[in-house]
């Protein structure tokens, strides 16, 4: 069955960008590799070990391919590839600990966590200014 295995996040620099989802977000570092014509193949993943439902190898998470700006288009689209929406959703297994390790490494938080129907969510931003949701669904979600 297919499946999405990478979505492109266009970023300004490939380093600032890993240490920001490995350090701040606790995603793991896949894939850097040098291309040869000044870019690089950089992959990441939600979770780290920590129990993050994130997938992973053999899970059906998707992969961040972590895509450095080439010109001045590109760049003027670094975070704001969604419009201002969230557009991408970090689901976890346990919420109140993921958010107590983010908030501890600087993440910023747009609003107060809330409960809702479907789980327990909180909106973020990654270090450009995308949106995301951290979320614990619910059992019946």
């Amino acid at each position: 069955m297919p499946r999405i295995a990478l979505i492109t996040l266009v970023v300004r620099d490939y380093d600032e960008a890993i240490a920001f989802y490995r350090d701040a977000l606790g995603f793991t570092l896949v894939e850097d590799t040098d291309r040869g014509d000044g870019s690089r193949w950089v992959v990441v993943r939600p979770g780290n070990g920590s129990g993050s439902d994130g997938g992973g190898a053999g899970g059906s998470g998707t992969d961040l391919l972590l895509a450095r700006a080439k010109d001045d288009e590109q760049l003027a689209s670094v975070g704001a590839q969604t419009g201002g929406r969230v557009g991408f959703f970090l689901h976890t297994d346990d919420f109140a600990r993921d958010h107590a390790r983010m908030t501890a490494a600087g993440v910023r938080f747009l609003e107060a966590p809330r409960h809702e129907p479907y789980g327990t969510v909180v909106v973020f931003e990654d270090l450009y200014g995308n949106r995301w949701d951290l979320l614990q669904p619910t059992t019946s979600a």
